[in-house]
Formats: structure tokens, sequence, C-alpha cells
């Protein structure tokens, strides 16, 4: 009797392993298609649904099918769902309010929290490695152990890095700049491979016994965190979000690992190449190497600059909004450049309703959208997505370059660095090799800005002195707005 009762609880455990292996491997593709339909912006948002129903499945799966070695489900299953209710209504009611301005420090925000979680997932299993052995010893040299202390290191400093970048991005921290900060960091960096190579040299041991090494690690992981993103400057946090959303993907794999849990191995190794790709391709995009966006750390501030074309002895012109509107009016081909300051002034449904106006009257409208404008990647692609602006209408760098000689009017709204002709002919500037969007080839050039203030790279714009170019300054949903009343009384 004993005997089939056992073989009836094989045959549950076996069935119910199968089911969720099942179930993993679902998810993991609905990952995989889920991120391929993120790279472009007319699939983005039914990826993201796609990928979102694959974590959803992989949770229940996990609730309903999930058996330890003898047999036992998950418990704490009401601590469990009361987490998930309170984690949804608080991630749904600041996903729905963020205004877009903001979605940076959300992303950053919402990648801290994953990798603060990975983190604390290493500090509670250490202690336990050794539950369930007779003796209360686990053997360090192992790869359990290896998983927890790189999740560990790498969750910690996403979670630390995160919030400094946060920070950053919300204007509440600035920037440390010394020569020191580099050393400090390659010191701190050494100490914490120290740690896992002290830990995992200690033999056969009660885990319990190397716990306050684990929680020094966990602290000089946190302080290194911090001490890695301050010296970065303002126009590199594009390549620091990425970098450190890698780092949560890393640290949630070695979750995967640690678990035997192939939804959340997949999800953290697709995360962590991602990121680690698109951090390649933002560097691309700046011409800068990794090292130097860490070491160099230009940008942050923006200089002084008076609501007036004038800068030490260059003056750049202006137009008024009759005169831009007319130009508008007769052109047979109109670029937007959005940049940060369109952002800021949420000016991303006015430019999408000067849009239509002026393809009403025949004009053809594009969007010269840089991949590293705003302060997130994708920012502006996102931004001019809520405006419903169609997609085949937003030109990368490089296919808007080669339209630029034919276009009669670019406008600039609130970008700087990416149409800084500095990147092309001055050797002494920290963008120079960067590739931007040559703004100056339209045969005219309207820039709207506040003032003459520098952008996040903290550098001044030459275009704004070009002899095709022309400042209008004032609020951009403001400005954009008197010229979408001009343009009507032309009509």
């Amino acid at each position: 009797m004993n005997e089939i009762i056992q073989i009836e609880k094989l045959i549950q455990f076996t069935l119910g392993d199968s089911i969720l292996e099942i179930i993993y491997i679902i998810a993991s593709v609905l990952f995989i298609f889920g991120l391929k339909m993120l790279s472009n912006p007319g699939t983005a948002r039914k990826g993201n649904l796609w990928a979102a129903f694959g974590m959803g499945l992989a949770i229940v799966g996990t609730i309903l099918f999930h058996k330890n070695s003898e047999g036992h489900g998950i418990g704490n299953i009401p601590w469990i769902l009361g987490a998930i209710v309170i984690g949804t209504v608080i991630g749904w009611g600041v996903a729905v309010k963020v205004k877009m301005t903001a979605m940076p420090q959300l992303v950053s925000l919402f990648n801290g929290m994953g990798g603060g979680a990975a983190a604390l997932i290493s500090l509670m299993e250490f202690p336990h490695l050794a539950a369930g052995l007779a003796d209360g010893t686990y053997n360090m040299f192992s790869g359990q152990v290896l998983a927890i202390l790189i999740g560990l290191m790498i969750g910690s400093v996403s979670f630390a890095g995160s919030m400094v970048a946060f920070g950053k991005l919300d204007e509440r921290i600035g920037d440390i700049r010394s020569p020191l900060i580099k050393y400090i960091n390659m010191f701190l960096l050494v100490v914490l491979i120290g740690f896992i190579v002290y830990i995992m040299s200690q033999g056969t041991v009660d885990p319990h016994s190397l716990m306050p090494v684990i929680i020094i690690m966990f602290v000089v992981a946190l302080i290194y965190g911090i001490s890695f993103v301050m010296p970065i400057g303002g126009a590199d946090m594009p390549v620091v979000i990425s970098l450190l959303n890698s780092f949560t993907g890393v640290a949630a794999a070695m979750g995967g690992f640690l678990y035997h849990n192939q939804a959340m191995l997949t999800g953290g190794i697709l995360v962590g190449s991602a990121g680690t790709i698109l951090t390649i391709l933002m560097c691309k995009a700046m011409n800068r190497s990794l090292t130097n966006v860490i070491i160099g750390g230009f940008g942050g501030g923006s200089g002084s600059g008076a609501a007036t074309g004038a800068v030490g002895d260059q003056v750049a012109k202006e137009v008024t909004a009759n005169d831009a509107a007319i130009q508008l009016y007769y052109s047979r081909s109109v670029m937007f450049v959005p940049g940060y300051g369109l952002a800021v002034a949420q000016a991303q449904k006015t430019v999408k309703e000067l849009d239509d106006l002026l393809s009403e009257n025949g004009v053809e409208v594009n969007y010269a959208v840089h991949s590293v404008a705003g302060r997130m990647p994708g920012h502006m692609n996102v931004l001019m997505a809520e405006a419903d602006v169609p997609y085949e209408k937003l030109l990368g760098e490089e296919e808007a370059n080669e339209r630029m000689k034919n276009v009669d009017v670019i406008i600039v709204v609130g970008a700087n660095d990416v149409v800084n002709p500095s990147a092309y002919d001055d050797p002494g500037s920290p963008i120079y090799g960067m590739p931007v969007i040559n703004a100056w080839e339209a045969k005219s050039v309207i820039i709207l800005k506040r003032s003459m203030n520098t952008g996040y790279a903290g550098i001044q714009n030459p275009l704004f002195f070009k002899p095709n170019a022309k400042m209008l300054f004032g609020d951009a949903k403001k400005t954009i707005h008197s010229l979408i009343t001009e343009v009507k009384s032309l009509g």
C-alpha cells in the first residue's frame, strides 16, 4: 500500500513538473516574440503586452504547479497574492499618472526595484543553502554559491545605481567630478571580487557563519553602485540607463539559476543581453566607448543664456511667429526635430496638431528622431507615439540626414546636442565624432527654445548662429499654438 501511495505521489509530482516546464517554455517564447516586437514602434505596445502575458502565465503556473523535492507546493499563498495585488495597484497608478518628462525617472525606479529584488533573493537564500542537509554545512565552491554572490553584487549595484540615476534625472542629485572617483570605483570593484573569491574558498562550512561577510559585501556593493553612477554626466544618462537595465537582467538570470526556473532564467538573459546590445548602440550613437562614458562623464549642467539671440560677441537672428508660419505654409517639406525641451513643455500633441494642419495643405511632414535624444533610449519615439504620430514619419538620424538637403524648413523643438555641428567640425568638443542630425543642411532652420542656454551636455551650439538659422524664443507649446493660429489665418 505504501509503495502504491509513493508511486501516486511521484506521478502527481512528475505531471505537475512537466506542466510547469511547458508553461515556462510558452512564457519564454512569449518573451522572445515580445522583445522582437519592441524593436519596431508600430508593434512595441503589442510586444509589451505579449511579454507581460508571458510573465503572468509563468507566475500563475509557478503558484499552481511548483513542487519541491518532497512534493510540497508553494506556501504563504495569501501573502504572495496580496503582494501581487498591492504591487499591481501601485505600479498601475504610477504608470498612468507619470508625465512623459518623468518617464526616464520611472524607468530608473522600476529597474532599481528589479535589481533590489534580485539582491534580496541572494540575501535570503544564502543562509538556507544547507537546509535539509544532515550536518548543516555546504560546500561554498559551487555553482549555487556563485549564482547567489553574482546576483547579490550585480543586483545591489543595479539598485543603488538606479536610485542615483533617478535622483540625477529628477535633478535632485548633482554630479561628483573628481579624478579620485575612478580609482575609488576600481578599488571597490576589486574588493567585491575579493569577497566572492574569499567566500567560495571557505570549503564546506555552515552558511550562517559567513552571513556577516555577506552583509558587508552587500553594503560595499551598494556603495559601489552609488559611486559608479555619481560622476556620470547628464548627457550620458541614456547609456547608463541601458547599462543598469542589463545589470538587472543578469541579476535576475542568477535567480533563475538558483531556483532552476527556466522562465526567470530566460527573461533575465533576454533583458541582460538586450540591455547590453542597447548600451553598445547608445555608445555608438554618441561615438564614445563605454569606458569613456563611465569615466568621462560630460554634461549635466546648462550654461546661462538670456532669452535673446546674443551669446558673447555672437548674435543669432530671431524670427516672429508670423514669418515662421508663412515659411511653413508655403513649404513643400517640413521636418521636426523633437528634444527634451518638447517633453518639458508637453508640446507633443500641439506639434501633431501643426503637423496635421500642414499635411492638409499638402506639406510633407516628417520627424528626425535621434537615438539618444531625451534622457533615456527611445524617449522621443515614446513621446511622439503618445501624440499618435504615424510611425512611418519617425526617421532615424541616418535616414533624416539623407533627406535633409530637400527639406525646406526644419523645426528644432527643444533639442540641442543632437543637432550640434561641433560633432563634425570641432575636435575639441566633447561630442566630436558623435553622429548628429544635420539640421543646418536644410534650406531653413527654425529653432524653438526658451533661451540661449546650452543643452544637457553643457556646450554651446553653433547651429544657432548659422546664416540659414533663426531663433523663435518662448515656451514650445505656446509658440507652436501661435504658429497654428498664424497658419490657419493664411488658409
